[in-house]
């Protein structure tokens, strides 16, 4: 006689009566499997902390992209140059600007900051570590991350450049293209304005608190800007959080973009294999990939 085991009846029972297979690991389940080596902490000599009345907005600068727009910033912060400073432009689905100056507040000094600064659009792609995305780009040649920032590449001229994805910060400039010194700076609230890519010098991402800028009033002005004065969002402060007492300054650490844990969750989030998608987009552009980062206790 043929013998059967229970544990095939059983698997076959649960078959036969439509067991659920099991759910597909999420991008929650992800992050907590994730190892701790997983995990850069965030360096507090490049993350800028800004205070606006509704709390802290933490940036995350990028000096490997550009490296003296950034050194400007510092010495610009160091000087306590935008203390007192404003949110002087809020546009619908695209940026919100703060600056001081001619219009913006009582000129201050640049301390030890340069008035003017060459444009940093761009850098080597050569020595650059570079996590690839396999899928088309409509303003590169490739996109991918590296260094926890959302980058372009175009191989063939040497060229790499950080993307106007939502929560990317930029120097605001006239027509000019080394106009800008990092006086006036923007941050992206809407749509990703990739037309923007190499015509801006961009130095870093809001890492914390952009829900703080993105619901922040219109403007009326054009270009949303606020047409008085009195609309204006004051800004307090901004800090290096390096200059901060360690007791008191936030601490953050942002998920690899080189790590395993980034590429299961770059191709969760390509396929979408939760049951709610009906048809799995098997795309991904490299502003719609999450950069997780979370705080450290």
């Amino acid at each position: 006689m043929k013998t059967v085991s229970i544990a095939g009846v059983v698997a076959f029972g649960l078959l036969s009566l439509g067991a659920a297979p099991a759910a597909p690991p999420s991008m929650t389940d992800i992050l907590a499997a994730s190892p701790h080596g997983d995990w850069r902490p965030l360096d507090p000599s490049n993350l800028l902390i800004l205070q606006l009345p509704a709390g802290r907005v933490t940036i995350e600068l990028a000096p490997a992209f550009a490296p003296q727009a950034v050194a400007n910033i510092k010495a610009l912060v160091r000087a306590h140059y935008f203390d007192g400073s404003f949110v002087v432009r809020a546009q619908d689905n695209y940026v919100v600007q703060w600056a001081r100056g001619e219009g913006h507040g009582e000129p201050h000094t640049l301390g030890g900051a340069k008035a003017k600064i060459p444009a940093e659009f761009d850098r080597s792609a050569t020595g650059l570590a570079f996590t690839s995305l396999a899928d088309p780009d409509t303003y590169a040649p490739q996109t991918g991350f590296a260094g926890g920032f959302p980058v372009a590449r175009d191989p063939a001229h040497d060229r790499a450049w950080l993307t106007h994805c939502y929560g990317m910060v930029g120097v605001g400039r006239d027509v000019a293209a080394d106009s800008g010194n990092g006086s006036e700076l923007y941050a992206v609230i809407g749509q990703s304005p990739r037309n923007l890519d190499r015509n801006v010098t961009l130095v870093g991402r809001v890492v914390d608190g952009i829900e703080r800028f993105s619901v922040l009033p219109r403007g009326t002005a054009a270009l949303g800007f606020y047409a008085k004065p009195e609309q204006r969002i004051p800004i307090a402060s901004i800090r290096l959080a390096s200059d901060i007492p360690a007791a008191e300054r936030p601490k953050f650490e942002a998920l690899r973009t080189d790590s395993k844990t980034f590429a299961t969750l770059l191709q969760e989030r390509r396929m979408r294999p939760d049951p709610w998608y009906k048809n799995a987009p098997g795309h991904i552009g490299v502003c719609n990939m999450p950069l997780p980062v979370r705080a450290k206790s």
